[in-house]
């Protein structure tokens, strides 16, 4: 086994690490580059915090650019799965049984999601939950304070 891991991204996330990547390599990091020769024109570097947050920004923005890479690399994009089956990009409206309130998530790989934003990694346990369901189906989905079921309403 080889260790890698499978990145899955859709369209709109493989678009977003690409333009993180774009700006960390030509804005940030010519920034940086500049505060730190700034930086070492003020003297000693022993006692010279401008040279310290730079080095550490430049280290954090080095290691970002580094894991962006390595997604973009590594990335499978996966479009939309069959018309009326969730899966990775689907839109999915869900309503809970047991008091019949709706959400609405977007099934996204595990490097997009942000639960604010009701995007759910699909290794998330709603999300392995929902993919492969139908509209009308009716899923069990296991949470630490339990599992609960809810129906699926609609797919988009």
């Amino acid at each position: 086994m080889s260790g890698k891991k499978e990145i899955k991204l859709t369209p709109a996330g493989f678009l977003e690490v690409q333009e993180e990547l774009s700006k960390l390599r030509e804005e940030d990091r010519p920034r940086i580059i500049n505060a730190i020769k700034e930086a070492r024109a003020q003297g000693d570097l022993s006692e010279n915090a401008d040279y310290d947050a730079a080095r550490d920004e430049q280290a954090k923005v080095e290691a970002r650019i580094q894991e962006l890479e390595y997604m973009v690399e590594h990335a499978t994009i996966v479009e939309k799965v069959e018309k009326g089956i969730v899966g990775l990009g689907s839109t999915v409206t869900i309503q809970y049984i047991e008091d019949d309130e709706t959400d609405e998530y977007k099934i996204v790989g595990s490097l997009e999601a942000d639960p604010l934003a009701n995007k759910i990694s699909d290794e998330s346990p709603i999300g392995k939950a929902l993919v492969g369901s139908k509209i009308n189906d009716v899923v069990e989905i296991a949470s630490p304070a339990g599992s609960y079921q809810v129906k699926i309403v609609a797919i988009a």
